[in-house]
């Protein structure tokens, strides 16, 4: 694959290829967005007609649990592509300022609103009365609660020092503690299930904030070849990450949903209706993908596989509110 950019290609026609990548990129991203709407205006419409009931305080807790995941992503992905640059040569020194301190803290203000959520009996708190603190330290859900907390402040303060870097691990323990917590004691082999979630966050979160600081150092570099073996470095990761994801996430449907009534929980539960839409924005997000590796090898401009990039990105948004959305509705019941 060239990386560079041939002799023929002049600044306007580098501005055209990217324009005409940007066009499709767009018609896509807006077809693709479709799917998440209805999912996407909370709780309500995927319930209806279903016979089941959300939880009180259901959109609280899934816009809660999305700006978790969000926070998680930025960081990981900024510590992901930082380390793609060491391999890319030639690499221009500027670099985009990272987010991570402010995601972090953004994941600290989430973690600790789940926190009172658990602290409440599961219930959205009317004051803060009516949290008791010391029932966290009580329950299993209490103390992975607490522990979320804990280490979003500590990779806050780890991102904000001078060693960035060790925020790994305050972030390992957030993925870790989410996984155990989505998967109780009761549920049926809930250690297979909570090593699926760890794969599935990991996955996700170096994919979308990735790609997203990957974006950013492109824009940085201002068009320098580097940019184009950034792209593709990050590439070669997405498509493993790509097949992760894929497999931890059929896997952990699979084990929700029965194969024999997975088309019918797909549209008569909550859950499998939030989870169709996914379905459908992870596809979108794939074509795009592959759309960027095409232009990526075969463009004049490599650069321009950024137009179908940033759709990713904005699709990968809408995967992450769904996902939110998902994990703040019924579980459905094994048949």
């Amino acid at each position: 694959m060239t990386l560079t950019n041939p002799a023929s290609g002049t600044t306007g026609a580098h501005g055209d290829a990217r324009r005409s990548g940007a066009s499709p990129a767009a018609a896509v991203l807006v077809l693709v967005a479709l799917a998440g709407l209805i999912p996407l205006l909370g709780p309500s419409p995927a319930l209806h007609g279903t016979g089941e009931a959300a939880a009180p305080g259901t959109g609280g807790v899934a816009l809660l649990r999305t700006v978790l995941f969000a926070a998680l992503a930025v960081p990981v992905g900024e510590l992901f592509v930082r380390r793609l640059l060491r391999s890319v040569p030639d690499a221009p020194p500027a670099v985009p300022r990272a987010w991570s301190t402010v995601a972090n803290s953004a994941g600290f203000a989430a973690a600790l609103g789940l926190a009172c959520v658990v602290a409440t009996g599961n219930l959205v708190p009317d004051g803060l009365a009516a949290v008791d603190v010391g029932s966290l330290y009580a329950s299993r859900d209490g103390r992975l609660a607490l522990l979320e907390v804990n280490a979003f402040l500590a990779a806050a303060l780890c991102a904000a020092s001078r060693r960035p870097d060790t925020q790994v691990w305050p972030l390992a323990v957030v993925v870790v503690a989410e996984a155990l917590r989505a998967h109780p004691g009761t549920e049926h082999t809930p250690l297979i299930g909570s090593g699926l979630t760890v794969v599935h966050l990991v996955c996700a979160s170096l994919w979308a904030g990735g790609l997203l600081y990957a974006l950013r150092t492109v824009r940085a570099w201002r068009g320098s070849p580097a940019g184009a073996v950034l792209l593709g470095l990050y590439a070669r990761v997405a498509a493993v990450l790509l097949v992760a994801l894929t497999a931890t996430g059929v896997c952990s449907s699979l084990r929700r949903m029965p194969p024999e009534s997975v088309l019918e929980q797909l549209t008569d539960t909550a859950y499998g209706r939030v989870l169709l839409a996914k379905v459908i924005l992870m596809a979108g997000v794939a074509a795009l993908a592959l759309w960027a590796r095409i232009r990526l090898a075969r463009a004049s401009d490599p650069l321009s596989a950024a137009g179908p990039a940033r759709a990713e990105v904005y699709v990968l948004a809408l995967v992450v509110a769904v996902s939110g959305l998902l994990t703040a509705l019924p579980v459905p019941i094994r048949w």
